[in-house]
Parts: structure tokens; C-alpha cells; sequence
């Protein structure tokens, strides 16, 4: 159950229209990743398409990178979408508190503040 006390004061520095904003900005970076994703694990276009990435493995790594890549931003995208709607949007999920508004606005999907992320990214 959320606290929407709680939730509601985590968030007051975004604006109604800031919020609008990303999460119009989320639903445009799903869809996006969603179309990558078919593209990426549709079939070959063409013989000479088959023929290439038969004989460049290389292209192949690529294409699953970009298809994992593609698959862990979704995710995010969709966490983010599923905190908006529950009211935990825009709170840091290791200090609980608020996300930087200028973050939010570059990196929407963002689960954790700046200070909060530099630790994370140190751990080995």
C-alpha cells in the first residue's frame, strides 16, 4: 500500500506539467524500445541481408547487445511509468529522497539520485 503523504511530498518538486512532461517522455522512449525490439528480433529482410549476418558474427553480438540493451531501457521505462501511477515517482529508491529535478528531466526513467547512483555505480 502507498503512503500518498509520503509520495506527495517526495514529489513536490516537480511540477503537474513536469510530471506531464516525462511522462509523456516515457511513452515515447517504450514505444520506442518496443519497435526496437521487434526489429531487432524479426526475421532477415533479404537473402543478401541472411547472407551478411551469417558471416559476420560480429553483427550478430551487436544485434543481441542492442536487443538486451534495448530490453533492460523498456524495463526501466515501464518501472518508471509503474511509479508514476502509483504515486513513487520521482523518490530516490535507496534514501527515499527526492530524484533532482534537472536528473528526472535528462533521465527520466532515474530510480536513484545522483549521490545514490555514484555509490551503486562504485560497487564492484
Amino acid at each position: 500500500m502507498v503512503n500518498h503523504q509520503t509520495v506527495e511530498e517526495s514529489t513536490t518538486h516537480l511540477s503537474a506539467e513536469d510530471l506531464a512532461a516525462l511522462r509523456e517522455n516515457l511513452h515515447e522512449q517504450r514505444l520506442f524500445r518496443q519497435e526496437q525490439l521487434r526489429l531487432l528480433g524479426g526475421p532477415a529482410t533479404s537473402r543478401a541481408e541472411d547472407r551478411l549476418r551469417q558471416r559476420a558474427a560480429a553483427q550478430i553480438e551487436v544485434r543481441v547487445k542492442l536487443a538486451a540493451s534495448a530490453r533492460m531501457v523498456l524495463t526501466d521505462v515501464e518501472a518508471a511509468l509503474t511509479r508514476m501511477n502509483e504515486g513513487s515517482y520521482g523518490a530516490c529508491r535507496l534514501c527515499r529522497r527526492p530524484i533532482e529535478r534537472e536528473r528526472l528531466m535528462i533521465v527520466p526513467q532515474a530510480r536513484y539520485c545522483a549521490r545514490c547512483q555514484q555509490v551503486k555505480e562504485a560497487q564492484p
